[in-house]
């Protein structure tokens, strides 16, 4: 299943678009739209680090990192912090103060902004509205033809959705937990050519009320997670251990996430979260690009990632990643997304959590382990530019990167192996995420001014901030503003390399940090010797 050229055509086609580098560079490499203005419809250390990566792929294109420009949303409250991304941005445009639907996930004004900025395309990273299919599909309705840089609205109802993505999962015969949607596996194509599924297997899948959500968890046995499906980022999502408990917990996760439909899956114990790294383009091709390990968790919020998986043995994380590729096809996926599962170290057992149709935040990790800078991959796909013509990716493969040859993605013919090779891994990463929160008083998040950040890089150790010197923090701002990333030939040797980096950081400011919490967890034997797990 692949993308109509209705859905994946932008108005600033090859054909009508002005003479410049860019446009040359589309049409030598098959693509089929130019985008030279992008509007970011995000703010902090998601806009940071696309604009970053964007441009560090335009200066080794094209000798020039402003080949492409930015455009940003900017609220009064990022302009009186002095946000880093609107000082690192082409332009800004002031948009609504107050909480993120009046500003980054609002998608009629997202539209409006993208109009009248003159955009070709829209990035909207994580968080806000990027999971919304609103958006790529009131994009495509635009009178502009605006791109989204994302997968196909369709996709993400089929995938993005946590419901709908076990039951298709389910009809991919991939394995699931226990679920309130145990054994339903009915999609359909419609009109359109896509995969979905109908509303009655949706409807059978759901729990309506807290009687109906018990009765399930009954059927299920307890310890269960009582799931919002429109939730994230740790609301609408509960533990429940015993029965006693499970009205109040159903009642919050409602409330949390007012309107969202809400499933009910058993709790897996001694367990890993693992993930696959998936990169799609317009023409039915999608590949893995290795795995994360994101098991070290706090209120199911991520705070150390890695990459690439080394608690799995090699050939069951092969058969997760085969799967991940499978849902992706099965769904028309386009862009970078994340299929996530559950894994079992003690019966090397692994199950179907999610597919996230966005970029997430550690996808850095990735990155270092594979050499694809994958916001510039998914600014080349939405460009219509096929996989096999992105020179990281041919490189990966053992391929010329300046070669228009046509790539095995999956092995099928047994000559592959002599003209290219199998993609692996190289080295290790370990991330953790720096928030302004405070670990002694129950992480709460705190905002306010920073005086000074003092992080030295080294060649094993890397990050990214979201504030500067003289800037700050605001009351709605994400409480994460920082990403350290260290990179060693083994996991021990990045680890090490982490620790140092992080006792040496200085920050001043009105909030507290992290820094010296994650300093602690990584030095747990647990951590050292790879024997955590999300419980």
């Amino acid at each position: 299943m692949t993308c109509s050229d209705s859905e994946s055509v932008g108005g600033n086609t090859v054909d009508i678009a002005t003479n410049h580098t860019v446009r040359d560079f589309v049409k030598d490499n098959g693509g089929h739209t130019v985008i030279t203005r992008v509007l970011i419809a995000n703010n902090g250390i998601a806009a940071v680090k696309e604009i970053r990566s964007v441009r560090q792929w335009a200066y080794a294109t094209f000798g020039d990192e402003r080949a492409i420009e930015f455009v940003a949303m900017a609220t009064p409250e990022d302009l009186k912090v002095n946000a880093e991304y609107i000082r690192m941005a082409d332009q800004y445009v002031e948009v609504p103060s107050g909480t993120n639907n009046n500003n980054y996930a609002n998608v009629e004004l997202i539209v409006d902004v993208a109009e009248r900025t003159g955009a070709h395309a829209v990035w909207a990273g994580w968080g806000h509205a990027s999971e919304n299919p609103l958006l790529p599909e009131s994009l495509r309705a635009s009178k502009s033809k605006v791109v989204f840089i994302g997968p196909p609205g369709s996709a993400m109802r089929s995938l993005g959705d946590k419901i709908s993505s076990t039951i298709v999962a389910q009809h991919a015969e991939v394995p699931t937990m226990p679920w309130s949607g145990d054994g339903i596996t009915d999609t359909r194509v419609n009109e359109a050519g896509h995969l979905e599924v109908p509303d009655d297997a949706y409807h059978a899948a759901t729990t309506h009320n807290m009687d109906e959500g018990l009765k399930q968890a009954l059927r299920i046995g307890f310890p269960v997670m009582i799931k919002a499906s429109e939730g994230g980022g740790g609301k609408g999502i509960r533990m429940v251990s015993k029965e006693t408990d499970f009205a109040s917990a159903f009642y919050q996760c409602q409330a949390e996430v007012p309107g969202s439909p809400i499933f009910i899956m058993k709790l897996a114990g001694e367990s890993r979260h693992l993930e696959v790294q998936v990169l799609a383009d317009q023409y039915g091709n999608a590949i893995s690009l290795f795995g994360r390990d994101c098991s070290v968790q706090r209120r199911h919020q991520k705070i150390i990632e890695e990459a690439p998986v080394t608690i799995a043995p090699p050939e069951t994380f092969e058969q997760m990643e085969k799967a991940a590729v499978r849902l992706a096809q099965l769904v028309g996926y386009v862009s970078a997304g994340t299929v996530e599962y559950l894994y079992t170290p003690a019966d090397d057992k692994f199950y179907f959590l999610e597919l996230n149709p966005r970029l997430q935040v550690e996808h850095p990790t990735t990155e270092m382990v594979s050499g694809v800078n994958l916001p510039a991959a998914q600014l080349l796909v939405s460009m219509g530019i096929p996989l096999h013509r992105i020179r990281e990716i041919r490189h990966l493969y053992g391929l010329d990167p300046n070669g228009t040859s046509p790539i095995d993605f999956g092995f099928a013919s047994p000559q592959s192996n002599e003209v290219q090779r199998k993609p692996r891994a190289k080295g290790h990463v370990i991330a953790v995420r720096i928030t302004a929160e405070n670990p002694e008083a129950g992480f709460k998040p705190s905002s306010g001014m920073m005086q000074s950040l003092n992080f030295r890089s080294s060649t094993n150790v890397w990050g990214y901030f979201s504030v500067s010197a003289n800037g700050g923090l605001h009351e709605y701002a994400d409480s994460q503003f920082g990403h350290i990333f260290a990179y060693g030939s083994s996991r021990e040797q990045a680890r090490q390399s982490m620790v140092v980096a992080l006792k040496e950081i200085s920050i001043r400011g009105d909030f507290r940090t992290t820094v010296e919490y994650l300093v602690r967890l990584l030095e747990m034997p647990d951590f050292r010797s790879n024997a955590f797990t999300t419980a």
